[in-house]
């Protein structure tokens, strides 16, 4: 699913407006409408006896007016209030409060912090001041006031963007922005709600179809996308009638060291669980009885006693991935290094191995082309420096990937795949998977289907989507976020490829 740029919106509003020989009132008028259907039909209209509508005097306040009429002729309690940031006003705002006002209705001003009115503690309070096109921080009395509304606690249902909240660049002042329960955002996701700085903005969100056209969005050439189900059905490799272990390819999974070797394990089923149709672990001496015994589907050879001293395998392997508990000892780092600059085979690169290369960053350059890289924030920190906001994390993260042609997975809250300067963010997952060997998993999933041919950006999204649904689906039916581990992300895989293959859900 694409996300749209705030210009490529606006395009879209105009060609749709076109398309459908509608004008824009027409289409802000749709938007109202959908926004009061979702509201009706929530909850939360039936908890709460009153709605307090703050609107600005731009296209958002606009919206705001069509929802406050819609829900008038509801028979809700409705106080609308116009808070004068400008002394411009956008033409379907004006329309919008002429009607209103024809409906014996009159909105109350606020030009002032002595304007700002007694919230009652039970009702909502929809967000409708700025929308996605602002540019710098609310400043004055409308500063005070999304304060005030942050502070009162009530319920806050923002219109398509949390008032104060930038769409293409990190906020710097937080005590600007609208902290939003929910969002109800138009036609297609926004990059900011994506971003873990801006987590405490909108703790959740839905996208509206407004009805924009389409056949144009399609047309546009977009930076970021949110991975969706039919995204990654359109690549999904369905099994043939006559294929053998063979056609699925050889894992290689190199990593372990004393204390560590759980995080092989847990790999190596991954890469089982995805269908690789052969694995094998490189692990130390003090692994073997352990794998051999815990995952009888894998193979095993040795090297190092407590830890790895060296790579060097005769195995055919498709795919390799490296660093799972791998462990940084002298002597690892020194066979890290080796086969690095022996190996062509792209890699998917993790943990120990990660913290190899920030440790010897030169080594960057011996990474094959195409190959995964899949750090945790601190990993990536290491890599590529700290940031102080997430917009410059996100830019050096494209640099990283185009200077050494790789792919980066960011693991996460919406996991981000990064492919050069292009940004995949994941639509699956939840809180569970922040528990320990859940990344060790993720690269066990990702290599194998790296072994049965898929592209490696096809093996990333794919890899990192089913790892997410796993958690999805354990905490809609049998777990909770503290009692899910790592070993649950392989347990649910099969019903996280059910849900993905049935196409009625």
């Amino acid at each position: 699913m694409k996300i749209l740029s705030p210009s490529q919106i606006y395009l879209a509003d105009q060609a749709t407006i076109k398309n459908d020989n509608i004008t824009s009132l027409d289409l802000m008028e749709r938007a109202g409408m959908r926004c009061c259907e979702w509201i009706l039909s929530d909850k939360i209209s039936k908890n709460h006896p009153a709605f307090y509508i703050f609107c600005g005097v731009g296209n958002n306040g606009g919206d705001g007016l069509v929802i406050a009429r819609l829900l008038l002729a509801k028979g809700f309690i409705v106080k609308s209030f116009i808070v004068n940031f400008s002394q411009k006003k956008s033409p379907e705002f004006e329309a919008n409060l002429v009607w209103l006002k024809s409906q014996n209705y009159q909105p109350k001003n606020i030009d002032a912090i002595t304007d700002f009115p007694l919230i009652p503690k039970d009702a909502i309070i929809i967000d409708a001041i700025f929308g996605l096109g602002i540019k710098r921080a609310p400043e004055g009395f409308t500063k005070s006031l999304i304060q005030y509304l942050n502070q009162s606690q009530n319920y806050i249902l923002s219109i398509d963007f949390p008032s104060g909240l930038f769409a293409e660049t990190a906020v710097f002042d937080k005590e600007s922005v609208i902290k939003a329960a929910h969002t109800l955002t138009f036609q297609c996701p926004k990059r900011a709600f994506l971003l873990p700085e801006n987590q405490y903005f909108t703790q959740s969100w839905a996208v509206l179809d407004i009805g924009l056209n389409m056949d144009f969005i399609n047309t546009l050439s977009v930076e970021a996308e949110l991975v969706s189900k039919s995204d990654v059905l359109a690549f999904y490799k369905k099994r043939l009638p006559f294929s053998h272990k063979g056609t699925y390819g050889h894992t290689l999974l190199i990593g372990g060291s004393y204390g560590k070797i759980g995080s092989m394990v847990l790999a190596l089923k991954a890469a089982n669980k995805m269908g690789s149709g052969l694995v094998t672990g490189l692990v130390p001496e003090c692994a073997y009885q352990i794998i051999q015994s815990q995952v009888p589907e894998a193979m095993c050879i040795t090297n190092g006693k407590i830890g790895l001293s060296n790579f060097h395998n005769k195995i055919n392997a498709n795919a390799i991935g490296i660093g799972m508990g791998m462990g940084l000892d002298q002597k690892t780092q020194e066979a890290f290094l080796t086969f690095l600059a022996k190996n062509k085979t792209p890699l998917v690169i993790d943990a120990d191995a990660l913290n190899c290369l920030a440790l010897h960053p030169e080594a960057l350059k011996l990474v094959p082309k195409n190959s995964i890289l899949t750090p945790h924030p601190k990993e990536l920190e290491r890599l590529i420096g700290s940031w102080n906001h997430d917009d410059v994390k996100l830019e050096r993260l494209k640099k990283l990937s185009l200077k050494h042609q790789i792919i980066v997975v960011l693991k996460g809250a919406h996991t981000l795949i990064v492919n050069r300067e292009q940004l995949y963010f994941n639509s699956t997952g939840n809180p569970a998977l922040a528990t320990g060997g859940s990344g060790d998993v993720l690269s066990g999933l990702i290599t194998g289907l790296l072994a049965q041919h898929y592209e490696p950006l096809q093996a990333a999204i794919l890899g990192v989507y089913l790892h997410g649904l796993t958690a999805d689906i354990a905490i809609k039916t049998d777990l909770t976020c503290e009692t899910f581990i790592a070993s649950d992300i392989i347990n649910y895989l099969p019903k996280a490829f059910k849900q993905l293959l049935n196409t009625d859900k």
